[in-house]
C-alpha cells in the first residue's frame, strides 16, 4: 500500500511538471507586452467578412434560439457533398501507407510531390505549363498571402471591386496601403477596378492608374462572371505594356461550361510573360477542409531586374512551408485519375444545378440576377426599398432564416447586391427558394 501511494505521488508530481504553475505573488492586473502592435493590422476595417457573418448569425440565434433548426446557409462558399469514392480512396491509401514500413514517408519536397506536379500540368493544363512551374500548396488563399510576402511592401495592387476580401486584406497586412477612407470605404494606394453590370463585371484597367500587381478572379467571386478570351487578351496586352504582373485566381475554373471561355489564363497567348495562376482542389473535389491547392509561376516571368519570379516564390515556399500533407497529395493524385475527374464533373454539375434553381427563383420573384451559369454564385441586385446590403442580409435572415452574403462585404462596389451560394445540399436549396417565394416577392409599380 505504501509503495502504491509513493508511485501515485511520484506520478502526480511528474504530471504537474507539464502544467503551467501559477505564481501567487503576481497581482491579478492587466499586463502588456513591450512589443508595439503592427500598425498595418490596425488599419484593417472590422473583422474578416465570413467570421462577421457567423457572428451575426450567432447573435440572431441567441435572440431566437427556437429558430436554430430552421437556419439554412447560402452564405460562405463551403462545399457540402461527401468526397466521392475514388477520390476518397486516394486519401485512404495515402493514410494507410504511413502505417507501413515500405509506404511511410516524412518530409517531402516543399513544392509538392513530383508525380502530382506532373499530373496537374498534364491533366489540368494539357501540357501548356511544365511540372517545375507548379507549386503544390495547402490552398489558393494561403498562396495569395505567400505571393504578397514575395511582392513585399513597396508594390501597388489593383483589385476588382467587388472582390474576394483576401486580396485587399493581405495588401493592408503587408503594409502596401494607407488608411481606409471613411467616405469611400477604400484604402489609399490600392487601385479599385469597378466591376458593374454595365461593364459585364470585367474591369476597365486601361482607364485606371497603373498597378504593379493586378488581381483578377474568373469565374468571379462574388459576381459569378466568367471572363471571355477577348477580355483576357485585352488585360494581358495592357499588363505587358504597363509592366504589371497579373495574379489570376482560377479557383472556380471547373464550373465553366460555356464553350470558348478560358479555364486558365495560360490558354491566352502572352500570359506566360505576365501572369501567375492560383488554383485549388477545394471546389473541385470538396477539399475545403482537406486543403490542397497549387500556384503556377511561369519560368519566363521576371521582375524588372531580370530575376525570375519563380525563384523568389520558390524561396518563400522552401522557407515558410514544409509542403502539403502527403495524405492529401495522394488524394490529389486520385482527383486527376480519369475516375476522379468524372467524379469532379458530377459534383460540379450538382452545384451548377443548384445555382440554376436559385437564379430561376430570384428572377421569377422580379429580381435582376447575375452569375449562376459558369459559377456557383448568384449575384442579386437589390431594390432600394431593402436598404443597404447588410440591411437586406438581416431582413432575409429574420424573415426566412436563410443566411446570405451582403455584397458590401466584398468591397464598396458590392453595395446594392446580395450573393447566394449554390454549395448547400439540394433539399436546403429547394427549401430556401420556397421561403423566398413566400417572403421576398418584389413589388412592382
Amino acid at each position: 500500500m505504501m509503495f502504491s501511494t509513493l508511485v501515485l505521488a511520484a506520478a502526480l508530481s511528474t504530471a504537474s511538471a507539464f502544467c503551467p504553475q501559477r505564481n501567487s505573488n503576481i497581482a491579478n492586473t492587466q499586463l502588456y507586452a513591450g512589443v508595439e502592435r503592427n500598425p498595418n493590422f490596425a488599419k484593417l476595417a472590422g473583422g474578416y467578412l465570413f467570421p462577421e457573418i457567423g457572428r451575426r448569425r450567432g447573435a440572431y440565434l441567441e435572440e431566437h434560439p427556437e429558430m436554430a433548426d430552421r437556419v439554412i446557409s447560402l452564405g460562405i462558399g463551403d462545399t457540402t457533398q461527401p468526397i466521392p469514392p475514388h477520390i476518397l480512396s486516394g486519401l485512404v491509401e495515402g493514410a494507410s501507407k504511413l502505417g507501413t514500413k515500405d509506404g511511410y514517408s516524412g518530409y517531402g519536397a516543399e513544392q509538392g510531390q513530383g508525380s502530382l506536379r506532373e499530373k496537374i500540368a498534364e491533366k489540368l493544363y494539357n501540357g501548356i505549363v511544365s511540372p517545375d512551374e507548379v507549386f503544390v500548396s495547402d490552398g489558393a488563399k494561403c498562396d495569395i498571402m505567400r505571393l504578397q510576402q514575395m511582392f513585399g511592401t513597396g508594390v501597388v495592387s489593383a483589385v476588382q471591386d467587388p472582390s474576394y476580401p483576401v486580396y485587399v486584406d493581405t495588401s493592408v497586412m503587408m503594409g502596401q496601403t494607407g488608411d481606409i477612407n471613411s467616405e469611400t470605404s477604400q484604402y489609399e494606394n490600392i487601385v479599385y477596378m469597378p466591376c458593374t453590370p454595365e461593364n459585364g463585371f470585367f474591369p476597365d484597367y486601361a482607364s485606371l492608374p497603373r498597378a504593379d500587381v493586378v488581381y483578377l478572379c474568373s469565374p468571379n467571386n462574388p459576381t459569378g462572371a466568367a471572363a471571355t478570351k477577348e477580355q483576357l487578351e485585352g488585360i494581358i496586352k495592357l499588363c505587358k505594356e504597363r509592366g504589371s504582373i497579373l495574379v489570376f485566381d482560377a479557383a472556380y475554373a471547373p464550373f465553366i461550361r460555356s464553350p470558348g471561355v478560358p479555364k486558365s489564363i495560360f490558354e491566352v497567348e502572352g500570359a506566360r510573360d505576365v501572369a501567375i495562376e492560383v488554383n485549388s482542389f477545394s471546389k473541385y473535389a470538396g477539399f475545403t477542409g482537406v486543403r490542397l491547392g497549387w500556384t503556377v509561376v511561369p519560368d519566363s516571368l521576371t521582375f524588372s531586374d531580370g530575376t525570375p519570379v519563380r525563384n523568389d516564390f520558390n524561396r518563400v515556399m522552401t522557407t515558410a512551408f514544409n509542403g502539403a500533407s502527403n495524405i492529401v497529395q495522394s488524394g490529389g493524385m486520385a482527383c486527376l485519375d480519369d475516375e476522379g475527374l468524372a467524379e469532379i464533373n458530377t459534383l460540379i454539375d450538382y452545384y451548377l444545378e443548384n445555382a440554376g434553381i436559385l437564379k430561376e427563383t430570384m428572377e421569377s420573384l422580379g429580381y435582376t440576377v447575375h452569375g449562376g451559369t459558369d459559377a456557383p454564385y448568384v449575384f442579386v441586385e437589390l431594390p432600394e426599398s431593402m436598404g443597404g446590403s447588410w440591411d437586406a442580409f438581416q431582413t432575409i435572415l429574420e424573415k426566412t432564416q436563410v443566411v446570405t452574403i451582403p455584397g458590401a462585404g466584398f468591397g464598396p462596389g458590392g453595395e446594392g447586391f446580395l450573393r447566394l451560394s449554390a454549395f448547400a445540399p439540394r433539399d436546403s436549396i429547394l427549401e430556401a427558394c420556397s421561403r423566398f417565394k413566400e417572403a421576398l416577392v418584389l413589388e412592382t409599380a
